[in-house]
């Protein structure tokens, strides 16, 4: 659970967020804290994270007590190749620059305590997180919680497994010449690319045209 309760701030954008995968209230201080834990919730490899997890305790210089809350947790699955847990700061690449001064010595007993806990500290910006794949997530995750109906799902899988790549486009009108069939497999695809049944570059923008392949 959460060690640190996050204020409501006025000059930043605060809330929480529902997400399946968090250990407690998924909180943010935040746009990009919020886009981080929206792309967490997406991953196949992560199995659950954790806001406001630690506080950390040193001494500076002077020997005075100083504390620190890094920002979320990352535990992944046992599959997947970077099993070991990440403890992150998520921060705008301009207050990295304006404040390093003043954030150096937090990460350094970051980097410290994660360690000691078989961890890694990592600094999460606006480069790993404001990318084409964080607009496809959004847009996916729309489709993930409403489950198609099996024999429609049957449907799509059968025509991609005939044709093995195509788009989206083409999928449909390989298996049906009407539009309005077509718009019944639609919302089905996306289901079958947001929980990873269909391949596809979510690096990449997603639309129409975007390639796909069948998944054994």
């Amino acid at each position: 659970m959460p060690v640190r309760k996050i204020p409501k701030n006025y000059r930043n954008v605060t809330g929480i967020a529902a997400h399946a995968k968090a250990d407690g209230p998924a909180a943010y201080e935040s746009t990009l804290e919020r886009d981080f834990i929206t792309l967490l919730e997406f991953s196949p490899e992560v199995e659950a994270f954790e806001v406001q997890p630690v506080r950390l305790e040193w001494c500076d210089a002077a020997g005075s007590l100083r504390r620190y809350t890094p920002d979320t947790l990352v535990r992944f699955g046992r599959s997947s190749a970077g099993a070991t847990p990440w403890l992150c700061e998520v921060k705008y690449r301009v207050d990295l620059a304006k404040d390093w001064h003043e954030l150096r010595p937090k990460f350094k007993a970051a980097v410290h305590f994660a360690r000691c806990q078989g961890w890694r500290f990592k600094i999460i910006t606006e480069q790993e997180v404001r990318t084409p794949k964080l607009e496809n997530v959004r847009f996916l995750l729309r489709y993930r919680n409403t489950i198609p109906d099996a024999d429609l799902m049957q449907v799509v899988d059968d025509g991609l497994l005939e044709m093995r790549e195509t788009t989206p486009a083409g999928l449909m009108q390989a298996i049906h010449r009407d539009e309005w069939n077509q718009a019944r497999l639609i919302p089905v695809l996306w289901y079958m690319v947001a929980t990873f049944q269909v391949g596809i570059d979510l690096e990449q923008p997603l639309n129409m045209n975007s390639p796909i392949w069948w998944k054994p």
